[in-house]
């Protein structure tokens, strides 16, 4: 397992979340390759977006089937928000883009879950690589984030 990855395992086992990171051959780092690799859809897929408001980085777990709408993300946050670029995403989780996991991050983060996650028996998120993702229930994931479950995504949105 690449160390990334057990990184992401070890931070799961010590939260107590029973699952298994899974290291794919092809590419998982889109969310239609992450479907195809575990057999699922691409709504259970976990996007994690990191934002910076600010200086403070916040990382948002949005189903890939739905667009997030940055107003409402600011909205709950209290004030805008923007996009983090590579080089902040791997300062702010000490991944890189393509494999941000929900867990494991260099320095604490605060942590939105789009309410369309929650419909699901099961989710995929990225493991710390673009290679590997583990499952997860959404209340385990909520509940080893800390994440707050609002409203994000984009009504009507057909990727």
């Amino acid at each position: 397992m690449k160390p990334s990855a057990r990184k992401v395992a070890t931070a799961l086992a010590a939260a107590g979340v029973p699952t298994t990171v899974i290291e794919c051959a092809e590419s998982t780092r889109t969310a239609e390759q992450a479907a195809a690799a575990v057999g699922t859809t691409v709504g259970h897929i976990v996007k994690s977006l990191v934002f910076m408001a600010g200086q403070d980085p916040l990382l948002a777990l949005v189903s890939d089937a739905n667009r997030l709408d940055t107003e409402r993300l600011a909205a709950h946050l209290g004030r805008p928000v923007r996009r983090a670029s590579a080089d902040e995403v791997r300062e702010a989780t000490g991944f890189g883009i393509g494999g941000v996991p929900p867990v494991g991050h260099a320095r604490p983060l605060t942590i939105f879950i789009d309410r369309d996650l929650v419909a699901y028996d099961v989710v995929y998120a990225a493991a710390g690589t673009p290679h590997a993702v583990f499952p997860i229930t959404p209340a385990d994931l909520q509940r080893v984030t800390g994440g707050v479950v609002v409203d994000l995504a984009v009504r009507g949105y057909r990727p």
